[in-house]
């Protein structure tokens, strides 16, 4: 119709007057709603979450948990813990930006009806968290480890048990030999009269203590116990006993492998010994501590000796150096110092020609091994040991005593204690000489080698005297 009004223009309009008053009635509806949910929660008297301050997603209401049902932390689910409020009020923590947050309901975006229903409240399985370091890191703590359980007191009393019983079979024979006949002759006696001293006095000499030792022990017995105790056969075992472990109890600085680097220890005795095995056994042992060990053969006159030492080297994996048979020990040493001093190793073991402690040329040639290994390496050799055959009882002790003459020994290592019945010249020459004994062998074994300790000794010799 021409001048009025386009019927399709007519019907578009009002088409888009309705949709345009459908969306204005759906805005006034979700207002409406979002008002009414507000006043609800506000009669409520409930707090809202406080929003993150990473994420636009306001955090979990504290409507959708009931007070009764606080989440419980799993104790398998290490560094979780409940938020400290008992209001369950989220306000103070809120979620870790982090963290995933949990389901939430009627977030502004979602367009909610006041005739709809809310959902079901969601109830996390776990509260919000902050970011904590890995479950290893946090239950080390509470968690004691199997090396951490023992006490120090505990560790040094349950050890010593052990060695004790591991030594005792090593001093079988000497227990059975005089130390057994000391405890024959108290047995029954209810006093120590003069006939019996005298019996004491056989037993120490038999065992090869010294006559000087014998003759302090048994003076100290009259000197140091009253006339009760020395009717006493029980007291004067125990002063034996606690004589023997001050006698044996030498005074000296404890050996440290690591004050230098490398550290040089010359091993001396006579032929026979047992030197060359106990080098072996003892480079193991260090080894075994983590420490680099070199040997030197420095034995160039003793058939195959230096092959002995090559022998327990590759056993143990420390490098030997040699030199032609008959050549001179201290060219020897010197090399092997100086190999150790540049290749870095920790230890050097210095073995020597067996000597015959009653030839001075020979005496003399010692001498000259430790002033060469001063040359080589200044302050060596750190320790000088002495290898003694506790089989060869008295000359033992006169051994030691050239020795210590010739040269500054450091230490008395005390062989085949296992194969006498005379192992009481250890307690000789620890008395005469003053030197600290370091290790004994009780064994053919490297772990029979074992370092020395007075109270473990004497208690392996004395306390079992009388089981056998």
């Amino acid at each position: 119709m021409e001048g009025g009004i386009n019927p399709e223009i007519l019907t578009a309009a009002i088409i888009a007057g309705g949709f345009l008053a459908a969306i204005l009635l759906l805005v006034y509806a979700i207002r409406r709603a979002r008002k009414a949910r507000q006043r609800q929660i506000e009669e409520a008297g409930e707090d809202r979450p406080a929003p993150s301050t990473k994420a636009k997603k306001p955090g979990l209401r504290a409507e959708d948990v009931e007070p009764s049902e606080a989440p419980s932390v799993p104790d398998e689910v290490p560094g979780e813990r409940i938020l400290p409020s008992p209001s369950l009020s989220y306000k103070a923590g809120g979620q870790p930006a982090t963290e995933a947050a949990p389901t939430e309901v009627g977030t502004p975006a979602q367009p909610v009806g006041p005739s709809e229903k809310t959902p079901a409240p969601t109830v996390p399985a776990e509260p919000a968290k902050p970011k904590v370091a890995p479950p290893a890191a946090v239950q080390a703590p509470k968690v004691s480890l199997p090396t951490d359980k023992p006490r120090p007191t505990q560790a040094s009393d349950k050890p010593k048990a052990r060695d004790v019983a591991a030594l005792s079979p090593g001093l079988a024979r000497t227990r059975a030999g005089w130390v057994s006949r000391l405890g024959q002759l108290f047995a029954g006696k209810r006093e120590i009269d003069p006939a019996l001293v005298e019996e004491i006095e056989k037993v120490l000499l038999t065992a090869d203590i010294g006559v000087r030792t014998s003759q302090k022990l048994l003076e100290e017995i009259r000197a140091s116990l009253n006339k009760r105790e020395m009717s006493d056969p029980a007291a004067v075992w125990a002063f034996l006993r606690r004589r023997a472990i001050e006698i044996l109890r030498v005074e000296g600085p404890r050996v440290d492998f690591t004050r230098n680097k490398p550290f040089v220890l010359l091993a001396i005795g006579v032929n026979g010994s047992g030197k060359t095995t106990t080098i072996g056994k003892l480079a193991s042992k260090l080894k075994a501590d983590g420490r680099s060990v070199l040997l030197a053969a420095g034995d160039t006159f003793r058939a195959a000796a230096a092959e002995q030492l090559e022998v327990w080297g590759s056993r143990v994996g420390a490098p030997v150096v040699r030199g032609k048979e008959a050549s001179d020990p201290s060219s020897v040493i010197f090399e092997g110092i100086k190999r150790a001093s540049n290749e870095g190793f920790d230890v050097v073991i210095a073995d020597t020609a067996g000597r015959l402690h009653t030839k001075a040329n020979l005496m003399e040639e010692l001498q000259k091994v430790r002033r060469v290994a001063g040359k080589a390496l200044d302050g060596a050799p750190h320790e000088t040991w002495l290898v003694i055959d506790s089989t060869s009882g008295q000359n033992a002790i006169a051994q030691a005593q050239i020795f210590t003459q010739a040269m500054a020994v450091t230490g008395i290592v005390l062989t085949k204690l296992d194969g006498t019945a005379k192992g009481g010249v250890i307690l000789g020459i620890a008395d005469q000489l003053g030197i600290p004994v370091r290790y004994i062998g009780v064994g053919e074994r490297v772990e029979d080698l074992r370092e020395f300790d007075a109270e473990e000794f004497v208690e392996a010799l004395f306390d079992h005297a009388q089981e056998e």
